[in-house]
Parts: C-alpha cells; sequence; structure tokens
C-alpha cells in the first residue's frame, strides 16, 4: 500500500467522489452561516444543515467537500494522549434526497480498498442493531461475512439530535495490528483500545424524530458521510497517531527545533509539544476566517487556544515569540488545500504575534500572583482556589479559567469552578445571547423553516427600483406571534414575499431597502428588508389601506432617495478599505461594516488608534478618488476568476459558485453583492467623524457622504454662531477669544487656591489653641472649612513641624462632600499611633472610607454633617487604639 500524504489522500477523496457525479465544493468558513447553535463548525455537515432539512435548495442533490473543523469540548484532554486534538479536517460525501444506503456503502467500500489500497481483510463494518438493509448491502453485495460485520445500539451506531431528522450508521473499523492492541484475550471492534480505529462513518438520515421518541421516515432520505482526514492519514501512512502524519509531523518537528527537545523522550514535555502542535494549526485557520482573539464567543475560544500555546512553549524554554514562526509551518503544509492561508498570511502573523506579546506583558506578573495564591492555600492547609481568585487572574491578566487550573493541576491543587462561573455570569449570559436557545438550524424557530421550499425570492434591484410581481407567500405578524396568512388588512403588520424583487435585503453590511407594495385593492409600507430561510425575501411592513392577498399582483417601489443614499455610503465603504490599507498597511482587514442612508461604520483590523495625520491621510485619498469620477463598474465571474483578478473578498462570507466584483477605476476592487453607485463621484464628499476601538485590535471609522456632509457642516456652522453671539466676537477672532478665556480661567484658578490656602494657614493660630495630650501624645482635631485635600495636606504638615511630636487630625465640608486627612510623627507611632487604622474609624462618621500609611492617611466622605462628632471621637478613638 502506498504511503499517500495528507494532501494527496484530501484530493483523491474529492476527486473519487466527483467521478460520481457529486460537485465539489471547497470547505466553508469556520465561523458558522446563519446558525446560532454553533460556536465555530464543527463537523462537515455542519454548513449543510439547510440542505438536509430542506429549507434550501442544495446547489446539486451529490455533493462532496473536505471541511476544516475545530472541537474544544474536550480542550483539557488535548496532549495528554495522541489521541485528542481541536482541529481536524472531515471528508463527506453527502446525498440530499439522491442515492442511499447502497451507493454509500459501495463507493465507501471502493474508495478505501480500490483508491487508497487498504487490505480488506483488516477492515470491519458495523451497523445499527435493527438495521438488516445495511446488513444485507455488505454482507451480500460487498461480500463481508456476516462474523466481521459488528451489530451496535443507539448509542454508538444511530445519530440523532434532539428532534428533527436522524438515522442509523454504518462505520467502517480498521484493524491497526496486535501492537496497538490490549491484549485482552476479547480484544475486537469496538473496544477502547488503539487497535480498531474507526476511520468512517454513514449517516443514513431516514427518520424523523418528532422530540418525544417517535419516528417517522421522511419524505426525502439522505447520506451524510464523515471521515477524518488526518485519521485516515495515520493509517494509510502506518504511524502511531495523527501527530506523526506528514503535515502534522513537520509542524511537530518545527516545534522541537525550536525548544531544543526530542520527542518521546520524557511524558511531559511531549504533552507540551502535543498541546502547541494541535492548537498552532486551530488558531492559524480560525485567525483565517477572520476570528479575532477577545473576552467572549469563538474568540474567547482562539485566545484560549493561543496562550494555552504561548504557555507551554514557556515551559519548553522556548525564546522569544514563537507562535508566527510555527503558523508559516501550518500555512505551508495545508496551503495546498486551503489557498486563502496565503491570502491571509500577513494577517495571521500580525494577530498571533500581537496576540503571543500581549500574553507576555501579562503573564509574569499573572504567575507571580499565583505563586502568592498558592502559599496562601498552604497556610491555610487548603487544596482549593478560590473562584474569585480565579476570576480575578481571568479579569486582570487574561488567565483562561483552564490554563489557571492547568497550572495549578501540576501542584495538586484544584480550582473552585462553580465559583469561577459565579462570578462570570454578567460574561457567560452575553455569550448565551449569543448562543441563543434555537432550533435545530440554530435560529430562532420560524413559520418559513417548513414553508413550500419551491417559494423562493431572487433580487433583481440593481439597475431597476420598481417592477411589477405576483405575491407568492405573506405572513401576519401579531402580538402573540406569526402565521402564515392568505390576507393582510389594513393597521395589520405583516411580510410579504414576491419571486422578483427590487428592495435590498439586508445583507454584507448594507441596510435593507424602504418603500411601497401597491396592489388594486391594498397599499403596504415596506419599513425592512431581510432575508429569510429557504432563499426567500421578506418585506416586512403595515398595511397602509385596503387589503393584500396572496396571489395578488402588486407593484414593488423602493425608496429612491434613500437607496441613493445607502449607494453613495457604500460605494464610500470601498473607496475607505483601499485608503486605509495603502495609508496603515495591508494587514488591514475588513472586520465588519454597516451602511444606511445617514451613515457608513467600518470596522478594521488594526491594533492602535490612528493619528490625526493618518485619519486626514485617509479622507484626502477617498475625496480624491471621488474627485476624479471613477467608473464604478459591476462583473459577475466566478469565485476563482475574481480573486485571480485581485478581488478582495471578505472573512467568513459565504460566496456562490459566480460572484459580483466591484471595481472603482484601477484603486479599487471588492467582491461585493451590495449596490453602489454608477461613478464614484456620485458620492460627493466624504468626512470621516470617528474613530475608535470596538476590541482588541479592532478599530472602528464612522463616516459620512454626500447631502449627510454638508447638513454635518451646517450643524457645526449653526453652533460656531451661537458661540460668536455668546462670545460677542467674529469666528476669525473665536480662537484668540477661547484662548484669552482659558488663561483667564487659570489665573482666576491660581487664585482662588492661594486665597483658599491663606485662609487656611490664618486658621493655623485657632487650630493650635487646639492642642491637647492623649496618653502623653499630643493631638490636634480640627475642622477647617472649605480646605480641599491638597490644602488640609499641607496645613497637617505645618502643624505637626509646629507641634513637634504628636498626631494630627483635619477635615473640612467642600462642595457638599468631606475630607479628612490624619498624620502620625515617628515619635506617636512608637506609642502604637497609627494614621491609616484611626481614619478607617474615623471615616465611617461621615459616611465614607479610607486608609493608608502609618504617618500619613487620607479619606472622603458623602456626610459632611458628621464632621463634629467625629472630630469630637477622634481623641477617644486614639486612646484606645494605643491602649
Amino acid at each position: 500500500m502506498e504511503k499517500y500524504g495528507v494532501n494527496e489522500l484530501r484530493k483523491m477523496f474529492l476527486d473519487f467522489f466527483e467521478e460520481k457525479g457529486h460537485l465539489k465544493m471547497k470547505s466553508f468558513s469556520l465561523i458558522p452561516h446563519n446558525d446560532n447553535s454553533l460556536l465555530l463548525i464543527n463537523s462537515g455537515m455542519a454548513p449543510l444543515k439547510p440542505y438536509f432539512t430542506g429549507q434550501e435548495v442544495p446547489p446539486r442533490r451529490r455533493v462532496t467537500t473536505c471541511q476544516k473543523c475545530i472541537r474544544t469540548g474536550d480542550l483539557e484532554n488535548v496532549g495528554k494522549t495522541a489521541r485528542h486534538g481541536t482541529f481536524f479536517e472531515m471528508l463527506g460525501n453527502f446525498s440530499f434526497g439522491d442515492y442511499f444506503k447502497e451507493e454509500a456503502i459501495t463507493w465507501c467500500w471502493e474508495f478505501l480498498t480500490e483508491r487508497v489500497g487498504l487490505d480488506p481483510e483488516r477492515l470491519y463494518p458495523s451497523i445499527y442493531l435493527e438495521d438488516d438493509e445495511a446488513f444485507e448491502i455488505w454482507n451480500k453485495k460487498i461480500g463481508i461475512s456476516k462474523e466481521r460485520i459488528f451489530r451496535f445500539g443507539k448509542e454508538d451506531n444511530f445519530w440523532e439530535h434532539g428532534s428533527g431528522p436522524c438515522g442509523p450508521c454504518s462505520e467502517v473499523y480498521y484493524d491497526r495490528g496486535e501492537a496497538y492492541g490490549c491484549g485482552k484475550p476479547d480484544c475486537t471492534v469496538g473496544c477502547d483500545c488503539d487497535r480498531y480505529m474507526e476511520i468512517w462513518n454513514n449517516v443514513f438520515t431516514q427518520f424523523d424524530n418528532d422530540g418525544k421518541g417517535n419516528y417517522s421516515e421522511l419524505a426525502q432520505k439522505n447520506i451524510d458521510t464523515g471521515m477524518g482526514l488526518e485519521r485516515l492519514a495515520s493509517v494509510v501512512q502506518d504511524v502511531d497517531s495523527i501527530f506523526d502524519v506528514d503535515t502534522i509531523y513537520a509542524l511537530r518537528s518545527h516545534v522541537c527545533q525550536l525548544a531544543g527537545v526530542e520527542y518521546k523522550k520524557d511524558y511531559d514535555t511531549d504533552v507540551s509539544i502535543r498541546i502547541i502542535t494541535d492548537h498552532m494549526r486551530s488558531a492559524t485557520f480560525m485567525i483565517s476566517d477572520g476570528i479575532m482573539p477577545s473576552n467572549e464567543g469563538r474568540g474567547y475560544v482562539l485566545r484560549r487556544i493561543i496562550r494555552r500555546a504561548a504557555r507551554q512553549g514557556r515551559k519548553l524554554n522556548i525564546d522569544g515569540l514563537f507562535l508566527a514562526k510555527l503558523a508559516e509551518t501550518v500555512i505551508e503544509g495545508s496551503k495546498d488545500g486551503y489557498p486563502e492561508l496565503i491570502e491571509k498570511h500577513d494577517f495571521i502573523i500580525n494577530n498571533l504575534t500581537k496576540e503571543e506579546e500581549q500574553f507576555n506583558k501579562t503573564i509574569d506578573a499573572g504567575l507571580n500572583i499565583l505563586a502568592e495564591y498558592e502559599d496562601k492555600l498552604k497556610k491555610e492547609g487548603s487544596d482549593t482556589l478560590s473562584g474569585e481568585d480565579a476570576f480575578r487572574l481571568y479579569d486582570t491578566f487574561g488567565f483562561p479559567l483552564d490554563l489557571t487550573a492547568e497550572v495549578l493541576e501540576e501542584k495538586g491543587i484544584k480550582v473552585d469552578e462553580d465559583g469561577f462561573k459565579k462570578c462570570m455570569q454578567e460574561q457567560k449570559e452575553k455569550a448565551r445571547a449569543a448562543r441563543k436557545t434555537t432550533n435545530y438550524m440554530g435560529a430562532d424557530a420560524t413559520v418559513w423553516d417548513d414553508y413550500d421550499a419551491n417559494v423562493t425570492s431572487v433580487f433583481d434591484g440593481y439597475d431597476k427600483l420598481t417592477m411589477e410581481q405576483n405575491i407568492s407567500a405573506m405572513a401576519l405578524i401579531e402580538e402573540d406571534g406569526t402565521s402564515i396568512s392568505e390576507v393582510i388588512s389594513e393597521g395589520q403588520k405583516g411580510c410579504i414575499v414576491t419571486p422578483v424583487t427590487p428592495f435590498y435585503a439586508t445583507m454584507g453590511g448594507q441596510e435593507g431597502d424602504t418603500g411601497i407594495i401597491k396592489t388594486a385593492e391594498g397599499e403596504f409600507e415596506v419599513t425592512a428588508t431581510e432575508k429569510l430561510t429557504g432563499n426567500r425575501i421578506g418585506h416586512y411592513g403595515v398595511v397602509k389601506a385596503g387589503v393584500i392577498k396572496t396571489g395578488d399582483k402588486a407593484t414593488l417601489t423602493v425608496d429612491e432617495v434613500r437607496r441613493h443614499n445607502i449607494c453613495r455610503n457604500h460605494s464610500a465603504t470601498h473607496l475607505l478599505q483601499k485608503a486605509l490599507r495603502e495609508v496603515l498597511g495591508t494587514h488591514v482587514e475588513q472586520s465588519g461594516s454597516y451602511q444606511d442612508g445617514e451613515r457608513t461604520r467600518f470596522d478594521f483590523s488594526h491594533f492602535q488608534a490612528m493619528t490625526g495625520e493618518e485619519l486626514k491621510k485617509v479622507e484626502d485619498l477617498v475625496n480624491k478618488e471621488i474627485a476624479e469620477d471613477l467608473t464604478v463598474d459591476t462583473q459577475v465571474m466566478s469565485i476563482e476568476e475574481a480573486k485571480k483578478s485581485g478581488a478582495m473578498a471578505l472573512f467568513g462570507e459565504k460566496y456562490a459558485d459566480d460572484v459580483r466584483v466591484v471595481s472603482m477605476g484601477d484603486f479599487s476592487k471588492e467582491l461585493c453583492g451590495g449596490t453602489h453607485v454608477s461613478h464614484t463621484g456620485d458620492i460627493g464628499m466624504f468626512k470621516i467623524i470617528s474613530e475608535n476601538s470596538v476590541a482588541s485590535g479592532v478599530r472602528r471609522i464612522t463616516a459620512i457622504t454626500g447631502d449627510n456632509v454638508r447638513a454635518y457642516y451646517e450643524n457645526i456652522e449653526e453652533k460656531m454662531d451661537l458661540i460668536c453671539r455668546a462670545m460677542k466676537t467674529t469666528p476669525d477672532h473665536l480662537a484668540d477669544e477661547i484662548r484669552s478665556m482659558v488663561n483667564l480661567i487659570k489665573d482666576l484658578t491660581a487664585e482662588v487656591k492661594e486665597l483658599k490656602a491663606a485662609a487656611a494657614r490664618d486658621s493655623l493660630g485657632d487650630i493650635m489653641d487646639n492642642v491637647r495630650e492623649v496618653m502623653g501624645v499630643k493631638m490636634v482635631a480640627a475642622s477647617v472649612p472649605g480646605a480641599d485635600m491638597n490644602a488640609l495636606r499641607d496645613l497637617a504638615d505645618n502643624i505637626k513641624t509646629k507641634i513637634g511630636e504628636g498626631v494630627v487630625v483635619l477635615a473640612s465640608d467642600v462642595d457638599g462632600k468631606a475630607n479628612l486627612v490624619v498624620m502620625a510623627t515617628d515619635e506617636a507611632q512608637k506609642k502604637k499611633a497609627h494614621a491609616g487604622n484611626l481614619i478607617k474609624q474615623l471615616a465611617g462618621l461621615i459616611g465614607g472610607g479610607g486608609g493608608g500609611r502609618p504617618n500619613m492617611a487620607q479619606a472622603g466622605g458623602k456626610n459632611p454633617a458628621g464632621i463634629p462628632e467625629m472630630i469630637g471621637k477622634a481623641g477617644e478613638y486614639l486612646e484606645n487604639m494605643m491602649k
């Protein structure tokens, strides 16, 4: 048997099923598309759910993919054995109501034995206990003896996910030989040891589960096949584990080279090597799909993975920044199957380096704090770190819980995870909001989920804003729910679907159109246009007059002024992105955008605030291209042709086979399905109104165009006029007047401060009359009305000098708040006077708190009315302290 490499096996599988009439599709992004049930794509079938449920019509009834996947459910076990990993590639062949069990099993066997060349005598199929149909195919058609076909129950060989489509499975196991076995006499298929490895899983989706244990036959039976590419490679290459297959071996060797260690010489070292190797694959692919390190959602998963890898590098004594170096090896090994790794090379390297640098700044401090917690636990005789302390490490030093647990586990210390989760409640609620309770598709269930899949919509409004169509479906929207309806009457809210529409649905950051739908009997005001499940476009709004009925001929008219303003903002966004890349560098990638009729908002990758000079350069460059009145040209081409032409694609975007490429002269070229102006001159003007941070490594620019720029400057002029009138000056002299006013305010502030200080000094004589002794220590306790904290400290220092040795307690009432200063000299401290402890007792009487050193402390309070009582009790509190 030839020992094919990972990249060869991927190509062999896809080519084989392409020969069998399957459409070969590229891997979908790791970011789920319209599926809130997942943070990350974790199986080959996950991106294809709409086709399995019938909500969308697949591009072909037969499809084959190699899907990049990430699973982090057993993250803490990664590295401890060679079995576990977070990143893997899943080979799959899928049938949506086309072929079924016989073809699926036959082709599975043909690929494994004839195309790959695995020994048939070492392959063992398993089937669901009650699946006699699959048994007959394996036994009669393929020729496997019944003794070699294993029947397993629901737990092993029946796939279901709550309610919805489900069905039996048939897996194929490969006997790796006695060397991988447990040595038990009854060791066979299904044993927990490593001898019999599952390499192929056919899922026969033939039933519908109503959620109550009742199963009915599906009208459309499907095939969902999954085969781990790395697992198959480990069998074909006859190596111990996935960490030994060619592409992963190259990465593992690079880790060893950087660390100056050998694999399989020391268990703890091997754990670190495997963690780094696996996590670098996940991190590289996640960043290539536009996922950024953050403290929630999939960004938090990425941050955990990167920081675990970084820490293991430290354990291996790898010098300096190293993650980006390893990413180069990941890219080199996987670029054949995933060319986007090359396209996003700089973005991957920059983000990994930035996150590693950020972690390095905090990890030492965090480990020092953790060491203090360990010492504290030893003194207390405890073996559990509190949830509060674990959360503090997370919140202050960016230590994910599993990293803290991992560090402590090495020293036999546990973490109170429940306590940590309690502290994380607010963040967890945010994460849950991103992963709502959903239906099978991970979206809130709607009336359109089970609607006729043949009722679809097409957008045809790039060059027209009105058309006639027959209404194909409607929904009535009421307070107690939404329902499909044949009629919507005046005053009622609803959603209208037509086969073709000039209304653009909210997508790609561009807000949907508004407008009017008219029939012979009614008028419907469209307030929003949204994408619905099943490739439909929904016009949401309210019936303004008469009635609207399904089947009615309707005239659809888009609000022209609003659309034109949106086009201006969207086209300006393309110019903005190119300008940012020219001014800041090619690491700039779009992280999000939004355009409506008022503004454009653009989020992009950049690691520091833009300077005023950079913002001006960007704004000037955009306006220069607007003034050039460049032709905005749109062409439809294949995704491959688009990328070859140099068109920029967006992270995580799901593109069809044919895409629209929008070019603005030779300046900008992007893949975009949105609407645009015909010439850049139509934009009018471009003005940046703000630039700020929205997440770690992500900046946001908000800008306006066209008539909105004029309105912006008119508003500024109006405010300027009001200010000038108030200042009794003209715009030309306004700056000078303001400078004069600022200088005057500074002078007056200094004068007031000096007057207050003089008043405080003048009161010194009266205060010195209040010197008394408390247990042989001189003490002054007095109120100084109107003195701020600085004046109180200065006065206390003067009194301390005059009395020589003793304790000074001064309080003041300023703007309805109380200030308090306590000082104690060296001799007073020797007699147990302590300024910090004394102020803690006194501050409570003025409704505040405070503390400080033995020689000086200060506090504030909300109850200045308590100052007299506090001054009166100061001597008593001092006496009790010194006893």
